[in-house]
């Protein structure tokens, strides 16, 4: 499958009880997506807890997911921020013989206008030796970049390949699938509605829960990909109660606890996010045995 279609995964990080980087659960966690159909890795997203990671842990997850995948799957990784000097700095700094692509988030808190938020990314593409995808996720950034914006991003460009689209705005998804450049991927941020946004002329899905059941939703993605809508559908249905369920406490508490009761990695977070709660853990653990 070309590169970036399907189901990428935005890894977590996990943690050991003592707080520190748990390596040997993140190796297991990557090995896990490789042999379960995932199309790509995504490190140091938002899923990753990436503000409480120093630098030296960030590079340190990067060097340990590299070398586990060993060139197996594409990685894309996360390097944004509101500082754009400083995300450009850090740009310049990627290993480009292991990393396929750059994440990188609209800036949050500065809330800067679309003239902005263009001329930010223009020197993220400017700096970045490797394909961007731009990253909309206005709930957390406090900004949604229009798609007027994206679209401009996307034709003055040609390094910027794509968006991860998390505005959840059914109508703007398909004014980006309407204008869009031929080649330019609309990739859904939310896995409730990756499975329409397939449907619709999307490249796929970067996912939380997919991590926790790779094989299962990425045979969801697949059959959307191949317009087999109706057993796409059947399967989406019968997951969507615990993608509900995994957000309801925050992320990624919600997909730890997945992770846990699979044996894969700890249920830690670090603050200010906390665990998920008794009374979620048990009901994620009753439909993860019975689906």
């Amino acid at each position: 499958m070309e590169q970036f279609f399907g189901t990428g995964v935005a890894l977590v990080t996990p943690f050991d009880i003592n707080d520190k980087i748990d390596f040997i659960a993140l190796e297991q966690l990557v090995k896990f997506q490789i042999d379960n159909g995932i199309n790509y890795l995504v490190v140091l997203g938002t899923t990753a807890e990436t503000p409480t990671l120093s630098e030296q842990e960030k590079n340190e997850v990067v060097k340990n997911v590299i070398a586990t995948n060993n060139k197996q799957l594409p990685i894309v990784l996360g390097v944004g921020g509101n500082n754009t000097a400083e995300v450009v700095r850090n740009i310049k700094l990627v290993d480009t013989k292991n990393i396929d692509a750059i994440l990188s988030v609209v800036p949050y808190y500065n809330k800067p206008s679309q003239e902005g938020i263009y001329q930010h990314f223009k020197a993220v593409a400017e700096a970045s030796p490797l394909p961007v995808i731009l990253y909309n996720v206005p709930h957390r950034t406090g900004t949604n970049m229009t798609p007027e914006t994206a679209v401009r991003l996307a034709n003055d460009f040609n390094n910027i390949i794509g968006i991860k689209e998390a505005a959840g705005d059914f109508e703007q998804v398909l004014e980006l699938l309407k204008n869009k450049p031929k080649d330019f991927k609309v990739i859904s941020g939310e896995d409730k509605l990756a499975l329409p946004i397939v449907l619709a002329g999307g490249a796929g899905v970067i996912s939380v829960i997919g991590q926790g059941l790779p094989k299962q939703f990425s045979e969801i993605i697949n059959f959307g990909l191949a317009h087999r809508s109706k057993k796409a559908f059947e399967l989406f249905y019968r997951l969507s109660p615990l993608i509900d369920l995994i957000f309801s406490e925050g992320n990624p508490a919600g997909i730890k606890s997945v992770l846990h009761h699979s044996k894969i990695c700890n249920l830690n977070v670090r603050l200010p996010l906390i665990k998920a709660s008794d009374d979620l853990q048990q009901k994620i653990s009753n439909f993860v045995d019975n689906f």
